[in-house]
């Protein structure tokens, strides 16, 4: 096991206008407190006394993830900033987390349509989120805050120096930033950033902090060294899984349900090119996530293989472990022939040269694709739900090596009931000599 060495001194960070929303109109404190101006949240020299009708209940934690991470990984760190929550939730404050809005990811590239400042809501069901944690979204927090006020961002970073003496141990300190700071000063000193679009959102303080450990790892600096609302951990992916696979791991990708007109539109597409419904597919699925608990093996699937095809960075990223289209193609005849099916869905990110030769190569292949209408209403991220919806209720699956996209669609076969000889597959570069499979990640309920 792991040492848990937290480097953390002990302070109390306090902002004038760290007050909930409810307790602004509760309270009418005519006692003046302390301003703090905490460019260094660590620094003891930064100290307030707060009054007792100031005591606060209810804090927010906001996160953010480098810019070219993807949408699958950002629903991977949800996960783990959801698990940092409950580990607060469960050693003090009524912590909630704020839902960063979605928006401009490397891999919507659909440039035609606004794709900005896109609520969860779009996408996952809120109340299916909140069964699992509480949660609110961007606008939400602003409405309640009182404002577009995030009282401390603490900019997380890995150790300059690496392992100490090549030992792992578990750690957080204040540190110097290593790369540029993505925020400014403006002129009335507030910091001024991304904050996903929202350009009227700034910040009262911004520190760098180097983390080195699982996500429960931060909750000591939250509950003891901060007293801030609204905390907002940017590059929050430096964090690791607190039980990755365990039971809190699967309960809260279960709560992260696709919004339900997506699921329509693909189950719509599955029923009208795929001759696939849930009855016959054994594939019911349960509104309530919590009443979800599917048999492994139970699903059987459409009649039709899908396909989740990576190209664009993959094939110069990957390329050991990413097949040609040839070699694809090649793969994805030898299922069909040997499942006995007669359709296949692609799922895949080609760009439009090599659709043209796919659809070549493979000319049987069903695709969803979207009008310019459709894609304006569900935008990328829909579009790639949709997919990935599609391809969980297949009768086979194979995918792309390291690939999330594929990797969320493996947890959502699992969640159906799926075989797991039927789920976790993947292509094999043409020349890759050992091309080892994915690893069955049963779920724990």
């Amino acid at each position: 096991m792991a040492h848990r060495a937290v480097h953390i001194p002990v302070v109390c960070i306090a902002s004038i206008d760290s007050f909930t929303a409810l307790f602004l109109s509760i309270f009418i404190a005519f006692a003046a407190f302390e301003t703090v101006n905490a460019d260094n949240v660590f620094s003891a020299s930064h100290t307030a006394t707060v009054p007792i009708s100031a005591a606060r209940d209810l804090r927010y934690l906001l996160y953010d993830v480098n810019p070219p991470e993807g949408f699958n990984l950002r629903r991977d760190v949800y996960i783990r900033m959801a698990s940092l929550v409950k580990t607060l939730r469960k050693e003090g404050d009524d912590w909630v987390l704020v839902l960063p809005p979605w928006g401009r990811l490397y891999h919507w590239q659909s440039s035609n349509i606004h794709q900005m400042r896109i609520p969860w809501g779009e996408f996952f069901s809120i109340t299916s989120l909140q069964v699992n944690v509480p949660v609110v979204e961007f606008e939400e927090f602003i409405a309640e805050n009182g404002g577009p006020f995030i009282d401390q961002v603490l900019v997380l970073q890995n150790y300059a120096e690496g392992w100490t003496d090549g030992k792992w141990e578990e750690k957080v300190d204040e540190r110097p930033c290593i790369d540029k700071l993505m925020y400014s000063k403006d002129k009335q000193g507030y910091y001024r950033g991304w904050f996903w679009g929202y350009e009227e959102t700034r910040a009262r303080n911004v520190t760098c902090i180097s983390a080195q450990g699982h996500a429960s790892i931060m909750s000591p600096v939250l509950q003891k060294n901060i007293t801030a609302t609204s905390v907002m951990l940017d590059r929050a992916e430096t964090l690791l899984h607190d039980h990755y696979a365990g039971k809190d791991y699967w309960d809260t990708r279960r709560s992260m349900v696709f919004a339900k007109h997506l699921r329509v539109i693909g189950d719509d597409f599955r029923a009208k090119y795929l001759n696939s419904s849930d009855d016959r597919d054994f594939t019911i699925y349960s509104e309530d996530w919590t009443r979800m608990k599917a048999k492994l093996g139970s699903a059987k699937g459409g009649p039709y293989l899908g396909v989740h095809l990576r190209r664009k960075d993959f094939i110069w990223g990957h390329r050991e472990d990413v097949p040609s289209l040839k070699g694809a193609v090649k793969k994805i005849r030898s299922l069909m022939k040997k499942h006995k099916l007669e359709k296949v869905f692609v799922a895949t990110d080609a760009d439009e040269e090599e659709s043209k030769e796919l659809r070549r190569l493979l000319p049987d292949m069903v695709r969803f694709e979207p009008s310019t209408e459709d894609l304006e209403l569900f935008k990328d991220g829909g579009v790639a739900i949709i997919d990935q919806w599609i391809c969980a209720h297949a009768r086979y699956f194979i995918g792309t090596s390291v690939s999330t996209f594929s990797f969320r669609i493996h947890e959502e076969r699992e969640i159906l009931g799926f075989d797991p000889k039927a789920t976790y597959n993947r292509f094999c570069g043409d020349n890759e000599k050992e091309c080892e499979q994915p690893t069955h990640w049963k779920i724990v309920y």
